[in-house]
């Protein structure tokens, strides 16, 4: 079983302390590190590793939904700007990274401090001074959370 299949399982045992919101295409989580904070993520219910596999009606509205995901995080965490990304090299299964951007957010890494979240190495965004400690998740959830109700509120 894959990594996040693993995580989605302990969502619906709700024992996932990062998950914040279940949608009809996916989970919304907060990330288990915060150097860009309010980092969060997208999980695709359905284990595909490419958005062309979804069948055409669930592939839309999972588009859609993480459009209203990444605004809800874009309002929560006060970004000034949104990067948004869907890889899988690490993790073959469809998941949005959803990276709410801050000048000055880079820490010395960047072109005068802006870039790509990835040019900051991997080692120093997950280190243990960012990993989000209990409080911090709890916070991070109820905020995104109630900001989530809002946004679904007002486009649905």
């Amino acid at each position: 079983m894959c990594l996040i299949c693993q995580r989605i399982e302990l969502i619906k045992k709700g024992e996932n302390p990062y998950f914040v919101k279940e949608l009809e295409t996916g989970y919304l989580v907060v990330g288990d590190h915060q150097y860009f904070a309010g980092y969060s993520l997208f999980l695709a219910k359905e284990h595909v590793t490419e958005l062309h596999y979804l069948e055409k009606k669930t592939r839309l509205r999972f588009l859609e939904e993480m459009s209203l995901v990444q605004e809800a995080v874009a309002k929560a965490f006060a970004a000034e700007k949104m990067n948004i990304e869907l890889l899988g090299n690490g993790d073959a299964h469809l998941h949005w990274h959803l990276f709410p951007r801050r000048a000055g957010d880079m820490n010395g890494h960047g072109l005068n401090g802006r870039g790509p979240v990835w040019w900051v190495p991997f080692e120093e965004m997950t280190a243990e001074p960012y990993q989000a400690k209990t409080d911090e998740i709890k916070r991070l959830v109820e905020c995104l959370s109630s900001e989530l109700d809002k946004v679904l509120e007002i486009k649905e």
